[in-house]
């Protein structure tokens, strides 16, 4: 016991003084196992991380103290969910096409949403099978489903769990995309360097990949840029309506559901946190999900 209390004493010291002396500007995988602050720089939450792994085995993850992080189990099968605050934020692009304006606000409530896009060993886990193109590692994204089919999926997922999951509206997935209350107002999710944050045309060779390879963005949520196409509650519905809205659920009925985020071979333009595009419901080539609850 007395070795541990001077083993703390001597790691609390030699931390805290690089804490406080030294920024560290390494990629968040291979420093601590990611967890260091969006600055770059070590956090006290990190230093009683590494003390109590050093001293008793188990890690602390930061992440899930600093950002929120919930964990659910379905068939023995872990996915994350990420708490976000809501918030006021202007939706839609001054100079994105026509379907993205006008700009307008919205006030949105607290949810949580997907840290990653629903992989195919989940879908498996809760429907039995996998519809996906590109299989082999069942880590990557599920695809090739419609939205009719995703709420085959979340209504299963829900009775296994419990809980509440649902396709997020538009206002709540573009509000994620561009950061939350953290938002630094890039261009993509998470960056202004597409090939950070982002499998599309320029490098994905036209496939999936397993999710969470790319930067995440400032709400630490990953490949809301390119892989797949996500599917969102909403009707598409164009052009915006100029007025101040509070968790928008879009128009009551039409003829495609919305999607975002663009995918493996969409375009810069695609790519972007304002970017709009619509698909019939029975429509499934490229279209993965991300849950809200």
């Amino acid at each position: 016991m007395k070795s541990r209390k001077r083993l703390t004493k001597t790691v609390m010291t030699l931390l805290m003084f690089l804490m406080i002396t030294t920024p560290i500007s390494v990629m968040a995988d291979d420093y601590l196992r990611g967890d260091v602050d969006v600055d770059g720089k070590v956090t006290l939450a990190d230093v009683t991380s590494l003390i109590d792994y050093l001293l008793n085995g188990t890690w602390q993850d930061t992440d899930t103290m600093q950002l929120g992080i919930q964990s659910f189990s379905v068939n023995g099968v872990t996915f994350k969910m990420v708490n976000v605050e809501g918030g006021v934020f202007m939706m839609g692009a001054w100079d994105g096409y026509s379907d993205e304006q006008p700009v307008h606000q919205v006030t949105l409530s607290d949810y949580s949403i997907g840290q990653t896009e629903v992989t195919q060993e989940l879908w498996e886990a809760v429907m039995g099978s996998n519809p996906s193109t590109f299989k082999g590692l069942s880590t990557r994204p599920v695809d090739g489903i419609s939205w009719d089919d995703c709420q085959v999926f979340i209504a299963r997922l829900n009775s296994l769990t419990g809980e509440n999951f649902r396709l997020p509206t538009e206002a709540e997935w573009e509000y994620a995309a561009r950061g939350g209350k953290y938002s630094k107002c890039y261009l993509y999710p998470g960056s202004d360097n597409l090939d950070e944050v982002a499998w599309y045309s320029s490098n994905s060779f036209s496939v999936t990949y397993p999710v969470g390879l790319k930067k995440p963005n400032e709400l630490g949520l990953y490949d809301m840029a390119g892989e797949l196409w996500e599917w969102c509650y909403d009707w598409y519905g164009s052009p915006y309506s100029s007025e101040d809205q509070v968790n928008p659920v879009g128009p009551e009925t039409g003829e495609y559901h919305v999607i975002r985020g663009g995918y493996y071979s969409a375009g810069t333009q695609q790519c972007r946190v304002s970017h709009r595009g619509g698909a019939w419901a029975y429509s499934a080539y490229c279209f993965g999900l991300r849950l809200v609850l």
